[in-house]
């Protein structure tokens, strides 16, 4: 369960920042057992995080990794870096944009990445953002890599949340969606693709 300090640093920057951090509150314990559950923990190496907010995912994602997993967060909030550094010292914590994973994934010496794991707000940002994140990711996305993202139900009638919803299915050769959480502030699901 998020603490308070967590609850208030997320809707500081969402009030700042709504096109950028996309809720009012840190995903819930169901929303990350649906996100990070899903994939194979014994045969993945090489993991990245978008988006880690306050590290509720980043939290489960370390506790989940195999002991020789390469795993890395990209932030751009500052305020967020720092809360997700708190919470999971162990974890690297990139303060930078996510467009900038191939130059990250080589300065941490991974060649390909088997799994990306998602919580930024893709029904908040424009086509143009939404393509230059994807465009980035699949650069370093090599066939048979996993990337799992969540999403607001509410979001799905949005223009850009039906935009990403078919930008996944022309991207990837599999999307499924998860069961709904329904115990998270607002209900979502999350989007497991596999490229």
């Amino acid at each position: 369960m998020a603490n308070m300090g967590d609850q208030l640093t997320f809707l500081k920057n969402f009030l700042r920042n709504p096109t950028k951090v996309g809720a009012i509150a840190p995903s819930s314990p169901g929303l990350v057992r649906m996100m990070v559950d899903w994939f194979d923990w014994e045969t993945i190496r090489h993991v990245v995080e978008f988006g880690p907010g306050t590290g509720v995912f980043t939290e489960a994602i370390v506790k989940k990794l195999h002991g020789d997993a390469n795993f890395f967060a990209i932030e751009q909030s500052a305020e967020l870096v720092q809360a997700t550094r708190q919470r999971c010292p162990q974890a690297k914590v990139y303060h930078d944009s996510v467009i900038n994973v191939r130059q990250l994934c080589e300065q941490e010496s991974m060649a390909r990445v088997d799994a990306v794991i998602c919580g930024l707000p893709w029904a908040s940002f424009s086509d143009s953002l939404q393509t230059d994140i994807m465009t980035a990711m699949l650069e370093v996305l090599p066939p048979g890599s996993r990337f799992a993202t969540f999403a607001y139900w509410q979001g799905l009638a949005l223009p850009a949340g039906i935009r990403f919803s078919r930008r996944l299915r022309e991207t990837f050769s599999s999307v499924e969606r998860s069961p709904t959480v329904w115990r998270n502030l607002p209900p979502a699901f999350v989007y497991r693709c596999i490229r």
